[in-house]
Protein backbone atom coordinates (compact mmCIF):
# COMPACT_ATOMS: atom_id res chain seq x y z
CA UNK A 1 0.00 0.00 0.00
CA UNK A 2 1.41 3.39 -0.97
CA UNK A 3 1.94 6.10 1.65
CA UNK A 4 -0.64 8.32 -0.10
CA UNK A 5 -3.25 5.58 0.18
CA UNK A 6 -2.47 5.08 3.87
CA UNK A 7 -2.90 8.82 4.50
CA UNK A 8 -6.17 8.79 2.55
CA UNK A 9 -7.60 5.90 4.55
CA UNK A 10 -6.54 7.52 7.82
CA UNK A 11 -8.17 10.80 6.74
CA UNK A 12 -11.42 9.07 5.89
CA UNK A 13 -11.49 7.23 9.22
CA UNK A 14 -10.76 10.43 11.16
CA UNK A 15 -13.42 12.29 9.16
CA UNK A 16 -16.02 9.64 9.97
CA UNK A 17 -15.13 9.73 13.65
CA UNK A 18 -15.40 13.54 13.66
CA UNK A 19 -18.73 13.31 11.86
CA UNK A 20 -20.09 11.06 14.61
CA UNK A 21 -18.74 13.22 17.46
CA UNK A 22 -19.38 16.75 16.09
CA UNK A 23 -22.13 18.31 13.98
CA UNK A 24 -21.57 18.03 10.22
CA UNK A 25 -20.67 21.71 9.79
CA UNK A 26 -17.86 21.53 12.39
CA UNK A 27 -16.47 18.44 10.67
CA UNK A 28 -16.70 20.16 7.27
CA UNK A 29 -14.85 23.18 8.68
CA UNK A 30 -12.07 21.01 10.06
CA UNK A 31 -11.68 19.20 6.74
CA UNK A 32 -11.61 22.49 4.80
CA UNK A 33 -8.94 23.87 7.14
CA UNK A 34 -6.89 20.67 6.93
CA UNK A 35 -6.84 20.99 3.14
CA UNK A 36 -6.71 24.77 2.89
CA UNK A 37 -3.84 25.63 5.24
CA UNK A 38 -1.16 23.50 3.48
CA UNK A 39 -2.49 24.63 0.09
CA UNK A 40 -2.25 28.29 1.07
CA UNK A 41 1.26 27.75 2.43
CA UNK A 42 2.35 26.12 -0.85
CA UNK A 43 0.82 28.92 -2.92
CA UNK A 44 2.69 31.51 -0.84
CA UNK A 45 6.04 30.08 -1.96
CA UNK A 46 7.73 31.81 -4.88
CA UNK A 47 8.41 29.76 -8.04
CA UNK A 48 12.03 28.91 -7.14
CA UNK A 49 10.99 27.61 -3.72
CA UNK A 50 8.21 25.52 -5.29
CA UNK A 51 10.69 24.06 -7.77
CA UNK A 52 13.10 23.14 -4.97
CA UNK A 53 10.27 21.60 -2.95
CA UNK A 54 9.15 19.48 -5.95
CA UNK A 55 12.73 18.31 -6.53
CA UNK A 56 13.09 17.25 -2.90
CA UNK A 57 9.78 15.35 -3.01
CA UNK A 58 10.78 13.69 -6.27
CA UNK A 59 14.09 12.54 -4.77
CA UNK A 60 12.27 11.05 -1.77
CA UNK A 61 9.80 9.22 -4.00
CA UNK A 62 12.61 7.54 -5.93
CA UNK A 63 14.13 5.99 -2.82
Amino acid sequence: MTPHMEWSIAGIVIGLILLIVFPWWVTAGIVVLAIGIPTAAYLMLDPSQRRRYREIRRRRAIR
